[in-house]
Protein backbone atom coordinates (compact mmCIF):
# COMPACT_ATOMS: atom_id res chain seq x y z
CA UNK A 1 0.00 0.00 0.00
CA UNK A 2 1.61 3.39 -1.05
CA UNK A 3 0.85 6.42 0.77
CA UNK A 4 1.17 9.82 -0.32
CA UNK A 5 3.38 12.15 1.38
CA UNK A 6 2.17 15.78 1.95
CA UNK A 7 5.47 18.45 1.94
CA UNK A 8 4.52 21.39 2.89
CA UNK A 9 5.24 24.67 0.92
CA UNK A 10 6.24 26.67 4.01
CA UNK A 11 7.78 25.36 6.83
CA UNK A 12 7.26 27.68 9.79
CA UNK A 13 10.30 28.69 12.15
CA UNK A 14 9.30 29.36 15.64
CA UNK A 15 8.59 33.17 15.76
CA UNK A 16 6.36 32.28 12.74
CA UNK A 17 4.62 29.59 14.80
CA UNK A 18 3.99 31.70 17.88
CA UNK A 19 2.43 34.35 15.79
CA UNK A 20 -0.15 32.70 14.23
CA UNK A 21 -1.17 31.36 17.85
CA UNK A 22 -1.55 34.35 19.42
CA UNK A 23 -3.42 35.78 16.33
CA UNK A 24 -5.81 32.58 17.11
CA UNK A 25 -5.67 33.21 21.15
CA UNK A 26 -6.44 37.07 20.08
CA UNK A 27 -9.38 36.03 17.71
CA UNK A 28 -11.24 33.92 20.01
CA UNK A 29 -10.71 36.08 22.61
CA UNK A 30 -12.86 38.66 20.53
CA UNK A 31 -15.41 36.09 19.15
CA UNK A 32 -13.64 37.06 15.70
CA UNK A 33 -14.77 34.08 13.85
CA UNK A 34 -13.67 35.65 10.67
CA UNK A 35 -10.14 36.21 11.81
CA UNK A 36 -9.97 32.73 13.46
CA UNK A 37 -10.81 30.82 10.43
CA UNK A 38 -8.37 32.73 8.53
CA UNK A 39 -5.73 31.05 10.57
CA UNK A 40 -7.30 27.55 10.05
CA UNK A 41 -5.85 25.73 6.89
CA UNK A 42 -8.95 25.27 4.55
CA UNK A 43 -8.10 21.34 5.67
CA UNK A 44 -7.25 21.99 9.18
CA UNK A 45 -8.59 20.50 11.80
CA UNK A 46 -9.57 21.40 15.20
CA UNK A 47 -10.17 18.94 18.28
CA UNK A 48 -11.53 19.63 22.21
CA UNK A 49 -11.19 16.32 23.80
CA UNK A 50 -12.90 17.45 26.82
CA UNK A 51 -15.49 18.28 24.85
CA UNK A 52 -15.08 15.33 22.66
CA UNK A 53 -15.44 17.44 19.69
CA UNK A 54 -13.47 17.44 16.92
CA UNK A 55 -14.34 18.72 13.47
CA UNK A 56 -12.24 19.07 10.18
CA UNK A 57 -12.33 21.48 7.06
CA UNK A 58 -13.38 25.47 7.01
CA UNK A 59 -17.58 24.50 7.48
CA UNK A 60 -16.95 22.34 10.58
CA UNK A 61 -14.39 24.22 12.06
CA UNK A 62 -16.39 27.75 11.47
CA UNK A 63 -19.94 25.56 13.02
CA UNK A 64 -18.01 24.15 15.67
CA UNK A 65 -16.17 27.99 16.79
CA UNK A 66 -19.97 29.32 16.73
CA UNK A 67 -20.90 26.37 19.00
CA UNK A 68 -18.48 27.32 21.61
CA UNK A 69 -18.95 31.04 21.46
CA UNK A 70 -22.73 30.41 21.98
CA UNK A 71 -21.86 28.39 25.01
CA UNK A 72 -19.28 31.13 26.41
CA UNK A 73 -19.72 34.13 24.91
CA UNK A 74 -17.33 35.79 27.06
CA UNK A 75 -14.71 33.59 26.42
CA UNK A 76 -11.13 34.76 27.27
CA UNK A 77 -7.72 32.55 26.64
CA UNK A 78 -4.29 34.27 27.60
CA UNK A 79 -1.24 31.94 26.77
CA UNK A 80 1.59 32.14 29.23
CA UNK A 81 4.33 30.42 27.08
CA UNK A 82 4.62 28.28 23.75
CA UNK A 83 7.55 25.61 23.04
CA UNK A 84 8.16 23.70 19.97
CA UNK A 85 8.76 20.05 19.71
CA UNK A 86 9.47 18.85 16.19
CA UNK A 87 6.58 19.94 13.75
CA UNK A 88 4.55 20.07 17.05
CA UNK A 89 3.97 23.50 19.15
CA UNK A 90 2.18 23.48 22.56
CA UNK A 91 0.93 26.58 24.38
CA UNK A 92 0.03 26.90 27.54
CA UNK A 93 -1.79 29.13 29.97
CA UNK A 94 -5.64 29.73 31.02
CA UNK A 95 -9.27 30.09 29.77
CA UNK A 96 -11.91 31.47 31.42
CA UNK A 97 -15.88 31.93 30.70
CA UNK A 98 -19.38 32.77 31.81
CA UNK A 99 -21.47 29.96 30.74
CA UNK A 100 -24.62 31.01 28.65
CA UNK A 101 -25.90 27.39 28.45
CA UNK A 102 -24.55 24.31 29.51
CA UNK A 103 -24.12 21.33 27.33
CA UNK A 104 -26.95 18.98 28.91
CA UNK A 105 -29.21 21.96 29.12
CA UNK A 106 -29.31 22.90 32.31
CA UNK A 107 -29.41 26.09 34.24
CA UNK A 108 -25.70 27.23 34.45
CA UNK A 109 -25.17 28.92 37.88
CA UNK A 110 -23.82 32.29 36.36
CA UNK A 111 -20.34 32.10 37.64
CA UNK A 112 -17.36 32.78 35.53
CA UNK A 113 -14.87 29.59 35.50
CA UNK A 114 -11.03 29.77 35.30
CA UNK A 115 -9.04 26.96 34.37
CA UNK A 116 -5.55 25.94 33.03
CA UNK A 117 -5.32 25.12 29.05
CA UNK A 118 -2.70 23.43 27.22
CA UNK A 119 -2.95 23.56 23.41
CA UNK A 120 -0.80 21.57 20.76
CA UNK A 121 -0.74 23.05 17.26
CA UNK A 122 0.59 21.64 14.18
CA UNK A 123 0.82 23.88 11.05
CA UNK A 124 0.59 23.68 7.21
CA UNK A 125 1.16 26.31 4.30
CA UNK A 126 1.74 28.92 6.84
CA UNK A 127 -1.82 28.23 8.14
CA UNK A 128 -2.65 26.30 11.66
CA UNK A 129 -3.91 22.43 9.73
CA UNK A 130 -4.29 20.81 13.32
CA UNK A 131 -5.65 22.23 16.92
CA UNK A 132 -5.98 20.05 20.05
CA UNK A 133 -7.75 21.85 22.87
CA UNK A 134 -7.20 20.46 26.20
CA UNK A 135 -8.15 21.37 29.49
CA UNK A 136 -10.11 20.22 32.79
CA UNK A 137 -13.80 20.14 32.03
CA UNK A 138 -14.69 19.23 35.81
CA UNK A 139 -12.80 22.38 36.74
Amino acid sequence: MSRTLHVPTLVLDGPRRHQLIAALAEAKSRQDLATALTLYHPEGELLCPPLGSRRRGQAEIERGLRAFFALAPDYQVGLDACVDAGDTACGWGHISFTLALTPRGDRPNGRRAHTPVFILFRFRDDRIAWESFHFDLAD
